[in-house]
């Protein structure tokens, strides 16, 4: 007996329902992602090289406050001109020149495990999540101070999502001492994931702590570390015009090793900056400029990135405002200059809304527009972020993943082989037909397109059956369930143990704390 065309449909999608049940798709491919668009302008090249003048003016005639005697002396014996009175740098052009042709254009940044190396550089794209948040918030327990329990979750999280590169310090865990915190979320980023931990520059001593507990993981001498980079950290200028201690200390110590500086102002157009937008990205051009300059004085040649954080502030308020048209601009015109000076750059995905929701989402997918349509290398805060920084969401991290691997799939190259063009399925569908039980489509279904984590694609009946739930109802049991289900990487016993023995010893020994 003949089986209807609708027929051939129904049973089609029951295949595909029974397939899609227990498929796991595989999102390896997430691990390294390249953008293949090419980046948009927002300049043209005259306004480009304007900013660059301009902040090499503001670096040689009003200069940099650096607050770290070891920092001017060394900035000094490269040609700087040091006031020790004001303790304020003025860097020549002809410096900061020889400063960026010493700096790698590309570079890796190898963790314990090699498939989880990430290329810095070029058309690449890393993906951080959110770093810093004092609080931590779930729709269960609301909104808190960050504990050691919520680090180690996001650590579970993050090493999770292929589409997550690098391992950051989601929230705060305050419930450990200050003087002990960088050995607890050292050990976590170390033995719950197997991706490049990030180091908070917070004085030596704890510095010293962390590349000592990565060389255990990794079996290296200090020799051997100093070969390639292993870690990263972030340096915040002190807009405007300012390099503290604890800074200046983070890019001498990772430049001697060899680590990854990712050195970032922190200009708020309004307020730590100038309000108009040129202005804001000549004082960010000079910070960068500053901070890359120390780290090629102390090590030419050591891994660098050109941090771009400009935004704006609300001038009713003076808070912070995330995910505005300025900041897609700032975004593109700091493409344009990173690019100018030949090094990798970061840009972020930030948000100003206090809990996850549209404009939570509408302002992290702004910020992630600006960043990857101006060809940023690594954009921070990709996940998790809420409250400018206030707060890391476990919901909202969840729901930033699937963006980020929607962007993922976008940056994936369209193939166009002789069956993905399709020539014969086409031909094989009668006019006003449809595509739905043909080999062509049955071959491919369950893999020709993204499958969301947390999106629907339920009608609103559908939808009202199920619960009638928001996106961030729907992101809540994801996020606890991978928690529940999460079991960490190998790590072979002998090294935990090492490593178990020098965070004993140091616990001890009192730890460690920053500069006062």
């Amino acid at each position: 007996m003949a089986v209807s065309r609708g027929a051939e449909h129904a049973a089609g999608r029951r295949r595909g329902r029974k397939d899609r049940e227990v498929r796991v798709p595989s999102t390896a491919h997430y691990r390294r992602l390249v953008n293949p668009f090419d980046p948009l302008r927002v300049l043209d090249d005259d306004q480009v090289e304007d900013i660059h003048q301009a902040a090499l003016k503001v670096l040689a005639d009003h200069g940099i406050r650096v607050l770290l005697p070891e920092a001017r002396s060394r900035l000094g014996a490269a040609g700087a001109a040091v006031d020790e009175d004001e303790q304020l740098v003025r860097i020549g052009p002809d410096l900061v020149s020889a400063s960026l042709a010493a700096a790698p254009p590309e570079f890796d940044i190898t963790p314990r495990e090699p498939t989880r190396r990430i290329s810095v550089g070029g058309r690449n794209v890393v993906m951080m999540p959110a770093g810093g948040p004092p609080h931590a918030t779930d729709l269960d327990r609301g909104k808190r101070t960050g504990t050691r329990e919520d680090f180690e979750n996001f650590v579970r999280l993050t090493q999770h999502f292929d589409v997550i590169h690098t391992n950051n310090p989601i929230v705060e865990p305050q419930d450990v001492p200050l003087e002990l915190r960088h050995l607890a979320s050292t050990t976590a980023m170390l033995t719950l994931s197997d991706k490049a931990p990030f180091i908070y520059a917070r004085g030596r001593e704890k510095v010293a702590d962390c590349f000592e507990m990565i060389r255990i993981v990794h079996g290296l001498t200090e020799d051997e570390f100093a070969t390639q980079a292993r870690c990263f950290t972030i340096i915040n200028t002190n807009s405007p015009r300012q390099l503290d201690e604890p800074m200046c200390l983070g890019l001498i110590q990772f430049a001697e090793s060899n680590q990854v500086s990712v050195i970032t102002p922190f200009t708020l157009a309004g307020a730590m900056a100038p309000v108009t937008l040129a202005g804001a990205l000549t004082l960010q051009h000079a910070e960068s400029l500053a901070g890359i300059t120390l780290a090629q004085v102390v090590r030419p040649g050591a891994p660098v990135v050109y941090g771009a954080f400009t935004s704006n502030v609300d001038m009713r308020s003076g808070a912070p405002a995330f995910g505005t048209p300025e900041a897609v601009k700032a975004a593109l015109a700091s493409g344009q200059l990173a690019r100018l000076i030949g090094l990798p750059w970061r840009s972020s995905a930030v948000s100003t809304s206090v809990v996850a929701d549209a404009q939570a989402g509408y302002e992290t997918m702004m910020n992630m527009m600006g960043a990857a349509l101006a060809g940023a290398n690594i954009i921070i805060h990709a996940a998790g972020w809420i409250e400018s920084g206030l707060s890391a969401s476990f919901e909202k991290f969840i729901l930033d993943v699937e963006m980020v691997q929607m962007f993922a799939e976008v940056f994936q190259q369209v193939g166009t082989s002789e069956a993905e063009i399709a020539v014969d399925a086409i031909g094989a569908v009668a006019p006003g037909g449809h595509f739905f039980g043909t080999d062509h489509t049955l071959e491919r279904y369950d893999s020709a397109f993204y499958e969301p984590i947390v999106f629907t694609r339920q009608n609103f009946g559908q939808w009202t059956e199920a619960g009638s739930q928001t996106a961030a109802q729907r992101a809540n049991p994801i996020w606890k369930r991978i928690v529940a289900d999460f079991e960490p990487p190998h790590l072979e016993g002998s090294i935990r143990g090492e490593l178990d023995d020098y965070v004993a010893r140091r616990t001890a020994e009192g730890g460690a704390m920053p500069p006062s």
